[in-house]
Order: structure tokens, then sequence, then C-alpha cells
């Protein structure tokens, strides 16, 4: 039995890791529940940290296009976060932001709209992130 519970223990532990380096991973987060974005939602909207998301869908050209630049961008402005939301898979956060094109980037700050993009417009988004960043 000490055996089985000290096989179970290591098992938490080795888990723990993987779920922290995920929070200090620089790539871009994707929801696949209105839920869990809900509770990520709620977590960030009194945070002062400038927030992209990225509204897009799967059978977008442009949103296609921009999706190594959003990446590359995560990778370059470590200090923002950056997801991405699937218009089809959560209509409702769709909705609630009011998209109505994509690829549509929000920028937001302590949960507010503070700026949005509609098209795939690299350079116009980087400088907004430049903007709101500091």
């Amino acid at each position: 039995m000490g055996s089985l519970l000290s096989s179970l223990l290591a098992g938490d532990a080795a888990a723990a890791p993987s779920q922290s380096s995920e929070s200090s991973d620089h790539s871009v987060k994707t929801f696949h529940s209105s839920a869990r974005w809900q509770l990520h939602f709620n977590e960030i909207k009194d945070s002062s940290k400038l927030v992209v998301i990225d509204f897009s869908a799967t059978w977008c050209g442009p949103c296609k296009m921009m999706e190594p630049i959003v990446h590359a961008f995560a990778n370059e402005f470590t200090d923002v976060e950056f997801i991405k939301i699937d218009v089809d898979e959560l209509s409702d956060v769709a909705q609630e932001f009011k998209v109505q094109a994509m690829p549509t980037f929000l920028l937001l700050k302590n949960g507010k709209e503070v700026d949005k993009i509609v098209g795939a417009k690299k350079d116009e988004l980087k400088n907004k992130i430049q903007k709101y960043r500091a």
C-alpha cells in the first residue's frame, strides 16, 4: 500500500511541472469551452496586462494567414497574453464581444476593450500591441 501511495504522489508531482510550464509558455492560449473562457476572463479582467484575443474560424483564409504572425507576436511580446477563440466553437463569446468579421483582434486591459482590428492587418496589429502594452 505504501508503494501505491508513493506512486500516486509521484504521479501528482510529475504532473505539476507540466501545468506550471504551460503558464510560463508564451504561446497562444486556445479555449474550447465557454465555461473555461469565462473562468480565465474572470482571472485576467482585473489585470492591467494587455490581452489580445484573436477571433477566427477554421474556414477563414485570412485567419490562417495571420496565425503564424500571431504566434510570432506572442514570442516577441512576452508581456502580452494572446488568446485564440474560434467563433464557430464559442459563438456566444464572439457575440458577447460583438465580433462580426474574421479575423477580429480585440485588445483588452482590465477586462475592457481598448482597441479592435478587423481584418488581417499585421502592421496595424503590431503597432497597437506596442502602443497598449506599456
